[in-house]
């Protein structure tokens, strides 16, 4: 991350172990999916309480580097764009941890015939968030990457909506009670987010990368 921070080594490593969260978030929440789907309860739950612990470390993280980045006024011609990268890098972790949430406390039913789809769509959009990271540490070292990244994001969260409306189609095709259907719809829509909210960092992402060029 040398390109920004050659004054202040702290923040850089504060910055990593930042993004490193949102990686190991990620992973632990396509477990807790999968356990989930299998029925395999106490290690849904411990997965669980490990993404919630991971995402207060993430919240921790986060606003002491907001404060080192005010109270030292460091890289102050792309404070603001830093800020804004990281508060909304921010919501992605806290939308895997409120979905994986939603699955404990709402338990929703998933017939056999639909657990490959959940699975496929948990992995398409943690792939979107794994490429979220990698284009914000190309924003910190490496510019010319930066674009690479975000069009692989951009490919993911368009195979995530595509598993998506796939999931969808299929739940309302069947037997089944209306209520059950609006429900897996409910949790999928939920899982397709991440991809979203991964997005939309990227659209940010992409502006102040133009910006560093000007």
């Amino acid at each position: 991350m040398g390109i920004l921070f050659r004054r202040s080594k702290r923040l850089e490593v504060q910055i990593d172990e930042y993004l490193d969260l949102i990686v190991k978030g990620g992973l632990v929440f396509k477990e807790g999916v999968k356990f989930y789907l299998r029925h395999q309860h106490a290690d849904f739950e411990s997965h669980l309480e490990q993404l919630s612990d991971i995402e207060d470390q993430g919240d921790r993280l986060r606003r002491e580097i907001e404060t080192s980045l005010y109270s030292h006024t460091l890289i102050p011609e792309s404070r603001g764009d830093v800020l804004g990268l990281l508060e909304n890098a921010d919501r992605v972790l806290n939308r895997m941890a409120e979905t994986l949430m939603q699955f404990s406390v709402e338990t929703p039913e998933v017939c056999e015939e639909f657990v490959s789809f959940f699975a496929d769509l948990a992995d398409f959009s943690i792939t979107a968030a794994e490429g979220m990271v990698r284009a914000i540490r190309a924003y910190f070292t490496d510019l010319n990457s930066v674009r690479d990244y975000v069009n692989q994001v951009q490919f993911y969260r368009k195979e995530t909506n595509k598993m998506a409306e796939k999931l969808k189609r299929e739940v309302f095709s069947r037997q089944l009670r209306l209520s059950h259907k609006i429900h897996l719809r409910y949790f999928a829509y939920h899982v397709e987010l991440i991809a979203e909210e991964a997005e939309d960092v990227c659209d940010r992402l992409a502006i102040a990368t133009i910006k560093r060029y000007v």
